[in-house]
């Protein structure tokens, strides 16, 4: 598999500028853009197997979202929210110099995607013509946000590999099954390895601070913010592609479904035996993409 560009665009946040990595595949001049992003600890180059079938047909994007991988942590940690995001995304394509791309997005990443379709220009456009939300909608169960907080932002260290992809699989078994050498190509850039007086070893690599927002959230204030999103949800006018995990502890059956009656009426496919989010690792995950974005 070729290995991917590395690049960088600077983004406005409260305290001054930051530089936000992105991976890039593909030809650079080919206008037809898919940008594909991340969930809440990963980063980019878990598209690595998505970005490879894409890459012959399209200028696949993968960002590292600020915080995470190779990308600038935050001055001020109550940055790492949606709104940062959203405005990071509309610098980088700004960067990358196209009207519109396709949009597929993991979780988190599927929120970004939500709230950059949502944007219009003064003609009425949108960034975004097509929009693939993997494992994720307006509503967000609860027990999947205790989940994620009881392991978000915990101080790990691993002494090997092994035992890296030993523990992100136990809290990570919702991504359905893989083999052993997929799980370790999905882990080793979730690493970044260190040498200090414990000797050599590895930890996370992402700011442990993006937990802060996520652990702030009040009732009060997550239920404004599911208004809000299913607001911004009723706006959208691009065909959209709803994937979820049959077993997701954090998309519920019941706002799929009404994620397909309202706003651009998603159409849903189901995965069994996959939770909270599917990889678009698997032969079949990936042929769904390539369907959604009009490839055999």
């Amino acid at each position: 598999m070729h290995e991917p560009r590395l690049d960088f665009v600077h983004a406005l946040d409260t305290a001054g500028l930051h530089r936000m990595a992105y991976w890039e595949w593909g030809e650079r001049d080919n206008p037809r853009v898919v940008v594909c992003v991340h969930g809440l600890t990963r980063q980019g180059r878990d598209f690595d197997t998505l970005a490879h079938s894409l890459a012959p047909h399209f200028r696949v994007i993968c960002p590292d979202v600020v915080g995470r991988g190779r990308s600038d942590w935050l001055a001020d940690p109550m940055g790492y929210q949606i709104p940062t995001y959203v405005a990071d995304m509309v610098a980088l394509l700004a960067r990358l110099g196209v009207p519109q791309v396709d949009w597929v997005g993991t979780s988190m990443g599927g929120l970004i995607g939500l709230g950059l379709a949502s944007l219009r220009d003064r003609d009425g456009g949108s960034m975004v013509r097509r929009l693939l939300l993997n494992d994720v909608g307006p509503s967000i169960r609860a027990e999947a946000i205790q989940r994620i907080g009881a392991y978000v932002g915990q101080p790990k260290r691993y002494a090997t590999l092994d035992e890296a992809a030993d523990y992100l699989w136990s809290i990570s078994s919702g991504f359905g099954p893989h083999s052993r050498e997929q799980w370790l190509a999905l882990t080793r850039p979730q690493l970044v390895a260190v040498r200090d007086e414990q000797g050599e070893g590895f930890v996370s690599h992402y700011d442990p601070r993006i937990g802060l927002p996520f652990k702030a959230v009040t009732s009060e204030l997550a239920a404004a913010g599911e208004a809000l999103l299913w607001q911004r949800y009723d706006s959208l006018a691009c065909p959209t592609l709803l994937l979820r995990g049959a077993d997701s502890d954090l998309l519920s059956h019941e706002t799929a479904q009404a994620m397909t009656q309202r706003g651009p009426k998603a159409r849903l496919v189901e995965l069994p035996g996959i939770g909270h989010a599917p990889t678009l690792v698997a032969d079949e995950q990936v042929a769904l993409v390539r369907e959604f974005l009009g490839l055999p």
